[in-house]
């Protein structure tokens, strides 16, 4: 197979940066391409079926914090150990990775399919049907969360060694597999069965499981030495140093996105106060934004390997001019889709719903939280980048604060005229708080990297 590694400490920082960045950002676009057929499909079957998916998948949501924790400590210490030229040991910490994986993603399966019923019911969603649904959806995607963790930690690793065309292609054929099961599986064409929100969850789990397949046979058939997947022997045992170091880098951002998801859990139960329409607005509306999250995600996934194992080589400037050239590129697309939510709110709320209230609280939904975009994407770059030199902690303690902020900001705001719109004005105003503060977090934090430990270019 054709060495696909992008040199990421030598040569020019843009093209190194873009070489990296565009398949990780086509594949998160393909990833939003995703959620969105999803959304549009199960939203013919009216904002119950949304609402219902959209609970369900918040616990999908929840276990992404264990799988985090072996993605960015997989990452970091791959990349680290690639730029320091220590590539055994980089294998270390990848085969110690995706071990905690499969653990991690049995335990979960185990505990969410073991007490469905009592999780859905936190929600308090008040409509039988709605909750059916919710149920439904929750036992297929976090029975089977394996095929999603597995997927995540191996594209963290490919990353890490430079390697984005690989997930690239794994996440178009999930994607093309998904768009036919859709339609076939919830709707019922030809001799298949309707199966409606049970129908999108095998479709999507379906995906998944190829997804993980394809970068498994990627790594099997590279004739690359320089891949540390190839010929890895998972029975052997691994020091336990390794474990450690995965846990070091990777167990503040496994919190942070815990955290993160339990407060979006209780900013569901107030939603819900105002009915399933608006619950379904909240869920819709996130695979919306992943047109602008899954894309800084993706860039940030790029900015994290660049900075890590240009960190590991002790190149900080090569870091800093990198960050930069990669915050003026997605700070222009954040930009972009904050003009589309506010000119464009309307046209994009009909194609997930059907009724005129529902349509109504979407659109307010999407020119509110439309304001953030830019920062939303500025902040999960930075923080990409931030990761990558180590400082997970960091970041977790800034975004743990100022996400945790949203809680009491969207009680007061919801007990004024502005109702549900309050809470979508709590998540505004502090993913544009979180956005600035970390750029300036960012900025200190390099250069007293570079005065405490003299590295240079």
């Amino acid at each position: 197979m054709k060495n696909r590694q992008v040199c990421l400490t030598e040569g020019p920082i843009l093209r190194s940066l873009v070489a990296l960045a565009m398949p990780i950002m086509a594949s998160s676009f393909l990833n939003t391409v995703y959620s969105i057929t999803d959304m549009a499909w199960i939203g013919l079957l009216g904002s119950k079926a949304v609402a219902g998916v959209g609970v369900g998948g918040m616990y999908v949501w929840l276990s992404q914090g264990l799988s985090s924790l072996t993605r960015m400590g997989a990452q970091v210490n791959v990349a680290q150990s690639f730029g320091r030229g220590r590539k055994d040991e980089a294998g270390e910490y990848a085969r110690a990775a995706l071990k905690l994986t499969l653990l991690f993603g049995v335990l979960f399966a185990f505990f969410s399919v073991s007490f469905t019923e009592g999780l859905v019911s936190l929600f308090r969603l008040g409509d039988a049907q709605t909750v059916r649904y919710a149920q439904t959806y929750m036992r297929v995607t976090c029975g089977l969360v394996i095929f999603s963790y597995m997927t995540v930690v191996l594209t963290g690793i490919y990353t890490a060694q430079g390697d984005s065309k690989t997930p690239l292609l794994a996440n178009f054929i999930g994607l093309i597999i998904n768009m036919i099961l859709d339609p076939v599986l919830i709707l019922g064409i030809g001799p298949f069965p309707r199966l409606e929100v049970l129908g999108a969850a095998m479709a999507t789990v379906i995906a998944q499981f190829i997804v993980m397949l394809v970068m498994i046979v990627g790594a099997w058939k590279a004739h690359n030495s320089d891949n540390i997947l190839t010929g890895m022997r998972m029975q052997d045992p691994v020091e336990r140093k390794f474990y450690s170091g995965v846990f070091r880098i990777g167990l503040p951002t496994a919190i942070q996105g815990t955290v993160y998801c339990g407060i979006s859990m209780v900013l569901t139960r107030m939603v819900a106060v105002f009915g399933p329409g608006a619950v379904a607005v909240q869920r819709v509306g996130g695979q919306v934004e992943a047109v602008s999250w899954n894309t800084a995600d993706g860039f940030a996934a790029a900015i994290n390997a660049f900075a890590a194992q240009n960190y590991g080589a002790k190149q900080m400037k090569r870091v800093r001019k990198g960050y930069w050239i990669s915050f003026g590129t997605i700070a222009v697309w954040g930009s972009l889709i904050m003009l589309v939510f506010l000119l464009l709110p309307g046209p994009i709320s009909r194609i997930f719903f059907h009724e005129a209230e529902v349509v109504s609280i979407s659109i307010d939904y999407l020119m509110i939280v439309g304001i953030s975009e830019a920062f939303m994407c500025v902040e999960l770059m930075t923080v990409g980048a931030l990761s990558g030199l180590g400082r997970t902690k960091l970041c977790s303690i800034i975004s743990i604060l100022l996400t945790g902020s949203r809680v009491p900001l969207a009680v007061m705001l919801s007990m004024t005229p502005l109702a549900l719109n309050g809470i979508w004005w709590a998540l505004t105003l502090s993913s544009v708080a979180k956005g600035i503060l970390f750029v300036i977090t960012f900025h200190r934090v390099t250069l007293s990297d570079r005065k405490a430990y003299g590295i240079s270019a």
